[in-house]
């Protein structure tokens, strides 16, 4: 087994010339900068989710087993460069771009925060370790990040997956924000990899969903938000137009535990199944 990098939260290994290992750790990051507090458990919860994700989604993917509680095997891929992102909401950095006249959100859309699109959107980003820039299919095919053909089986499958996941969720009580995907080529054939859990996804109780309001989270928007309400959103975003890499500071162990506890909740309300 031979290492190949660390990621925000996964370490990954090469296997052979076919098949790579995930190792699900219990770091985090937010707003593209991680953090050096652990998650309890965070990394179990993660690895569970994309197990149960890519066995309960029709979309062809690349997970061939579990390995351990935070580990997973998978098929070897050449990633598309493309983070194929949907949303079902108004809400989080959506709401300034929109502000900005960077995206365009569907006709008739209630511009309260956490307000329900008409229809899902599909507003995908750059792929990058260090900061994904959201990018327009136009731009996409001129940086050869993807054929026209692939790009529209990307946002015809994308919007599909989120719609599976949030029937999934909406019966366990929840309601699907948004979601990342990634996807990749065995040959010439697209696949779903990459892995689908908290770190993906805004997922929201529909018990406390209320629009106009910020909404109470089962994902790390909990993070973003104490992030933000802290000045430190604002900090990292200067510090990179500086040319400087953000400083994480330390995060409290009440915030650190909320979450592991949130995560976990999460999974055995989707699943049906206790960790």
């Amino acid at each position: 087994m031979r290492f190949l990098r660390s990621g925000k939260v996964k370490d990954i290994y090469e296997l052979d010339d076919k098949h790579v290992l995930f190792h699900f750790s219990d770091r985090v990051s937010a707003f593209d900068v991680k953090f050096p507090s652990p998650i309890p458990r965070k990394g179990e919860v993660l690895c569970k989710f994309a197990e149960f994700w890519f066995k309960n989604l029709p979309t062809k993917n690349h997970y061939v087993r579990t390995e351990a509680k935070d580990k997973i095997i998978v098929k070897k891929m050449d990633i598309i460069p493309i983070e194929c992102v949907v949303r079902g909401y108004f809400y989080g950095s959506l709401i300034q771009r929109w502000k900005e006249g960077e995206v365009k959100i569907p006709e008739g859309t209630n511009t309260q925060i956490a307000a329900k699109f008409p229809t899902p959107i599909f507003d995908p980003t750059t792929k990058s370790e260090t900061h994904d820039i959201p990018i327009t299919r136009e731009a996409a095919l001129e940086r050869n990040l993807a054929s026209a053909a692939d790009y529209d089986w990307l946002e015809k499958t994308s919007l599909g997956i989120y719609q599976n996941m949030s029937q999934i969720a909406e019966k366990a009580g929840f309601i699907l924000a948004d979601l990342k995907l990634e996807f990749g080529k065995i040959g010439d054939e697209i696949i779903l990899g990459d892995s689908i859990g908290p770190d993906e996804y805004r997922m929201w109780p529909k018990e406390s969903y209320q629009v106009g309001k910020i909404q109470e989270s089962y994902d790390k928007q909990l993070l973003r938000d104490w992030l933000a309400a802290r000045g430190l959103q604002k900090k990292f975003e200067d510090e990179r137009k500086q040319g400087l890499d953000p400083v994480a500071p330390e995060l409290p162990q009440d915030l650190c535990n909320e979450m592991s506890s949130r995560y976990l909740t999460s999974y055995e309300r989707i699943t049906g199944t206790r960790l």
